[in-house]
């Protein structure tokens, strides 16, 4: 038989079989191509703008106000346009490791972004430039989920506000809208008739681990002892401690992690 005769015979039998190797390697690097984004997404989490800010002011954040580094602390503590501007770094932080992890990773049926949601996340609640100890993660995990469930966001955005709005407690409406999240990630799926799972199980972790580092405050609210917000005009802080003493009459309370 003509070896070129052979060849067309063995030719349709044996694509197949490559085409199929080929698509498993394929989808076996696509599910975690780009992987390096989570670690990446840590270190970028673990940046404590917060605490840079404090310091740029010539103070420890953590010395002052509820000893948070979270922008709610700041706002507190070093006012408005400080206080925003971190919230600002802060969600900028949650988000720009998605969309990195988005775009190097192998497409929709990747998990990398939402590992890399986790882990920027983490880095901001237990940053290792701070003894792994840091922020409640509220503002970076806003920032981590917006490129992934935005419809979920809005609502939890929503939520919040009103929670804010009624009991003028920061820790209250931000339990409120980490609760939400999976929720509203349950229906929103079941209305498009296939649930992710994946992403819900991000939206669970997102919630455990809200009230969880806001357990300190659920304690005092539970005592009658957790602040209302009220933000500071203007405070004057300086690297001595002697002025906060005087000027704070009822200074709000400490969280002890």
């Amino acid at each position: 038989m003509p070896v070129s005769r052979l060849f067309l015979i063995l030719t349709p039998a044996s694509l197949p079989l490559a085409q199929a190797d080929a698509s498993v390697a394929a989808t076996g690097s696509g599910i975690l191509a780009g992987w390096w984004t989570v670690i990446l997404a840590y270190v970028i989490g673990a940046t404590p703008f917060g605490f840079l800010a404090g310091k740029a002011r010539g103070i420890d954040i953590r010395d002052h106000g509820s000893g948070n580094i979270g922008a709610t602390n700041v706002l507190r503590v070093l006012g408005k346009p400080i206080g925003i501007t971190v919230l600002i770094l802060d969600v900028l932080k949650g988000l720009a490791p998605v969309v990195i992890a988005q775009v190097f990773s192998g497409g929709e049926s990747s998990i990398v972004p939402i590992l890399a949601g986790i882990a920027t996340i983490l880095g901001h609640n237990y940053t290792f430039w701070l003894g792994f100890k840091g922020g409640k993660g509220i503002a970076t995990s806003a920032g981590a989920i917006a490129p992934l469930i935005p419809i979920p966001l809005a609502v939890a955005l929503a939520l919040w506000g009103l929670a804010f709005a009624v009991t003028r407690y920061v820790s209250v409406a931000s339990i409120v809208a980490a609760v939400s999240l999976p929720v509203t990630a349950t229906l929103q799926g079941l209305r498009a008739g296939a649930l992710d799972a994946p992403l819900l199980v991000f939206t669970l972790f997102l919630a455990v681990m809200a009230t969880w580092r806001h357990r300190s405050n659920i304690r005092r609210l539970r005592d009658g002892t957790e602040n209302r917000f009220e933000p500071k005009k203007k405070e004057k802080v300086s690297s001595s401690s002697e002025s906060d003493s005087a000027s704070q009459s009822a200074p709000p309370a400490r969280d002890p992690e």
